[in-house]
């Protein structure tokens, strides 16, 4: 059994293809993926947020179904193509729904390339610094040793870490969605290459302007995330003026697998806030 799931649409930013699709009908909103991952995060969300809205998703450059180049695959030049895709969607006040580097780019898009939003759903973002495990820390000064290992080990350590991101146990076919953009020659070297560019600047860049937002902002948290903590996710909310925090009892930080359920109803309970006023 496989999992089968890859964005249809192809654009092109700075000579790379990225992958991207959309899907139902209505005002526009975008959903953003995180590290490790890729739109496959949104695979069970995207079709029930695309009963009330036209769903935009992609896979980030170095990431997914998309390009892989050795070169610049960091946060910061993920809000640049966000903008890009932004423009080539021709958007207006999109719902943004963004999850981890996702919740970066789409701050970053709003606070430095002035991308307006309609609303805003953060879950579990890096938004907060200092960041970065143990691991992220020693990939940072050894690039190239990780890289280089054999591929049944790098497997290994990929397993154990995306593990880490869920409560409950991924399904053989969920992990398999989730590792394969890293495996082989390429996709080995572009799983280290974007934890060693992995930066702190890109969050102390904007974190001193959330206070800056203009949009309804409504923040989501694992309960049990030990990637990022909860402590983090309450400081957010504090420095965004208006801001909701609610906890996902029994989930860590890949909310999207541990209760899908719970993501779905947030939203769209959020988006008919807004339009009840």
């Amino acid at each position: 059994m496989t999992i089968e799931w890859r964005p249809p649409e192809r654009f092109v930013f700075q000579g790379h293809s990225i992958a991207w699709g959309m899907m139902g009908e209505g005002p526009p909103a975008v959903v953003l993926h995180g590290t490790p991952f890729s739109s496959v995060e949104w695979r069970r969300i995207a079709p029930w947020l695309a009963k009330q809205r036209r769903i935009h998703y992609f896979d980030m450059l170095g990431y997914g179904w998309s390009d892989k180049p050795d070169g610049d695959v960091s946060r910061g030049i993920q809000n640049e193509l966000f903008a890009a895709l932004y423009a080539h969607w021709k958007l207006e006040r999109p719902d943004v729904v963004a999850h981890d580097f996702g919740g970066s780019t789409a701050l970053r898009g709003h606070l430095l390339n002035g991308l307006e939003f309609r609303s805003l759903v953060l879950i579990d973002p890096v938004a907060i610094s200092p960041q970065g495990s143990p691991l992220v820390q020693a990939a940072k000064q050894s690039e190239k040793v990780f890289a280089g290992l054999p591929a049944y080990v790098h497997e290994a350590i990929l397993r154990a870490y995306i593990d880490g991101a869920t409560d409950n146990r991924l399904r053989a076919d969920e992990m398999q969605a989730y590792l394969r953009p890293w495996l082989g020659d390429e996709g080995q070297k572009a799983f280290w290459r974007q934890v060693a560019q992995m930066d702190d600047k890109y969050t102390e860049e904007v974190e001193w302007r959330y206070g800056e937002i203009r949009c309804p902002v409504a923040i989501l948290w694992g309960e049990n995330d030990d990637w990022i903590p909860v402590k983090d996710g309450r400081e957010l909310a504090r420095r965004i003026p208006g801001a909701t925090f609610q906890t996902v009892p029994d989930a860590k930080h890949l909310v999207q697998e541990d209760a899908p359920e719970a993501i779905a109803a947030t939203v769209l309970q959020f988006w008919r806030s807004l339009e009840a006023g």
